[in-house]
Formats: structure tokens, C-alpha cells, sequence
């Protein structure tokens, strides 16, 4: 059986002391834990999901993937739940999570991803490393998602004493402008707006600070089943200290660390894509190193 992010469910717990008429009794394993209860004859792979998380909701990370396995007396040991399996009579499964990190590909594609702009703001102007530099990929990365249509949304740090974004970055077109007050960009409003965009998969997130309101973004969406790519050459910290072990643990996180070029060519991803031509001129000269080949 392969492996399954789970689904909150609307199933109630049945007991299970002594299973109703129609039911089977099941025992029902997750980590130390062991509780009995019963389900309908026939019940399958969802339905059992369902009962554990009807049992264990409040234990189970429901960011990670399980696998449900079965006893088998023949063998002695839990096997992985068979294709097709339905309860037919008593028996006793168990949840189990994946241990191994399963490979992040870091694939992009137009219709799955969104932009993450990060609090570019005036205040930050005279504090930040190479902000003239950040300032400068940013708008490029901007510049692309108005011509692959990818949705942008910015967030602002407490504009009243820090400013607006920077008059460099032109907003045209951003989905969502919003002030926030918790360094990480997840906050109701966003995560709102991300909603209303279907499938989206990917964020890729630039702007500052890389070791504060970067990090705590990057964390929170992996933490939501979101693939994070961290432009480089587009992010920066007051230190530089701070900006490279902050880059560093992220990738050691499995986010995928990248830079705006390699962004921009992988999400047109063919010579013969219709918007090719205009990323070619965008990228034509390169991206300013913003002091990441002195750390290398």
C-alpha cells in the first residue's frame, strides 16, 4: 500500500469493547498506544484511516505520510495492508509513519506556484547587505511573474515605522499587498488568498530578512505541505553571518535553495515556450552576485 497523507475525517468513534451487529472488531496500533474499536464488515483502507484519526487525531502530524500495515499470523509480524483489503473479521492494524525523507524534486511550474515578496521595505535600505542588490532581483523576479501570470503577494512589516516596499519594486498586478506584524508571511490574510488559488505547490520566497521573517515563512509552509524555493541573490540579513547559516539550515531542512535565473528558465522550461524571448531579456545581464561568491 502506498504511502498516504491523511485527511481529516467525519467519521465518529464507535467504541469497541463489544463491536455492534455488522461490525468487526479491530484492534487499532499507533506508536506505544493500543485501542480497541470496532468497524463496519467490509471496511476498507479509507475507512480505517478514518477510525485512527478518529482515535488519534490529536497525536497524528497530518504534514506526514503513514502507512497503515496489518498482523499477519502466517508471518508473525505486521505486514504492509494489502491492495484491496476489507475487514472480514477481527483483527489488528497500525499507523506508521515514515521515517525516511522522501527526495524533494524542485519542480516549477507556472500554474502551481506562487511569489512570496518579503518585507523589501524603505527602512530597511541603510541596514541590510547589498539591499541595492536584492532590490535589483527582486524586481526581475516581479518582472517574470507578470509575464508567466504567477501570482504574487507581499507583505509589508509594520509599514507605520518601517515604510512601504521600496519604489524600485513595481507592484502591478500583485494579488495581495498586506502590513502584518508576525515576522513569518503566514498569516490568515495570506493563507486566505492562497486558498483561492487552486493547486498551488510551490512558493518561491525572496526579500528579507533571511535568517527571521524568510526563515519562520520558509518553515511554516513546508510545515503545510508547501514546497519552498529560497532565491539566494534575492534574499539578504543585516549580517552576512546570519544570511549563510540561515541559507544553510534551510537547505539542510530539505528547502530548496536556488537563485532567480534558475527559477525564471525552470518555470518556462522549453526554448518554444511563448514567453521565452522576454525571460531571455530579462536574464540577459546577469543577476548581481549580492556577495554570496565571498562565502562560497
Amino acid at each position: 500500500m502506498a504511502a498516504a497523507e491523511l485527511a481529516v475525517p467525519a467519521l465518529s468513534n464507535s467504541g469497541g469493547a463489544g463491536a455492534p451487529s455488522g461490525t468487526v472488531p479491530v484492534l487499532f496500533c499507533f506508536s506505544v498506544f493500543a485501542r480497541p474499536s470496532s468497524v463496519p464488515h467490509g471496511a476498507g483502507y479509507e475507512l480505517l484511516i478514518q477510525k485512527f484519526l478518529s482515535l488519534y487525531g490529536d497525536q497524528i502530524d497530518m504534514h506526514r505520510k503513514f502507512v497503515v500495515q496489518l498482523f499477519a499470523e502466517e508471518w508473525g509480524q505486521y505486514v504492509d495492508l494489502p491492495k484491496g483489503f476489507a475487514v472480514s473479521e477481527r483483527c489488528k492494524v497500525r499507523l506508521v509513519p515514515l521515517q525516511i525523507q522522501l527526495t524533494t524534486l524542485g519542480n516549477l511550474t507556472p500554474s502551481s506556484t506562487v511569489f512570496f515578496c518579503c518585507d523589501m521595505q524603505e527602512r530597511f535600505r541603510p541596514a541590510i547587505k547589498y539591499f541595492g542588490d536584492i532590490i535589483s532581483v527582486g524586481q526581475r523576479l516581479l518582472q517574470g511573474a507578470r509575464m508567466l501570470g504567477i501570482p504574487v503577494i507581499v507583505t509589508e512589516q509594520y509599514p507605520k515605522g518601517l515604510g512601504s516596499t521600496v519604489q524600485e519594486i513595481d507592484l502591478t498586478g500583485v494579488k495581495l499587498v498586506l502590513p502584518k506584524t508576525k515576522f513569518s508571511m503566514v498569516v490568515p490574510e495570506v493563507e486566505a488568498a492562497l486558498a483561492e488559488i487552486p493547486g498551488v505547490r510551490s512558493v518561491v520566497l525572496f526579500g528579507v530578512e533571511t535568517h527571521v521573517c524568510i526563515q519562520q515563512t520558509a518553515l511554516e509552509l513546508v510545515g503545510r505541505g508547501i514546497e519552498v524555493h529560497i532565491v539566494a541573490d534575492a534574499t539578504s540579513s543585516r549580517s552576512m553571518m546570519d544570511r549563510m547559516f540561515a541559507l544553510e539550515r534551510l537547505a539542510r531542512t530539505g528547502i530548496i535553495v536556488t537563485t532567480s535565473e534558475a527559477v525564471l528558465l525552470q518555470l518556462v522550461a522549453d526554448k518554444d515556450h511563448p514567453k521565452f524571448k522576454e525571460i531571455q531579456n530579462l536574464i540577459k545581464a546577469c543577476a548581481p552576485e549580492s556577495g554570496l561568491l565571498s562565502k562560497v
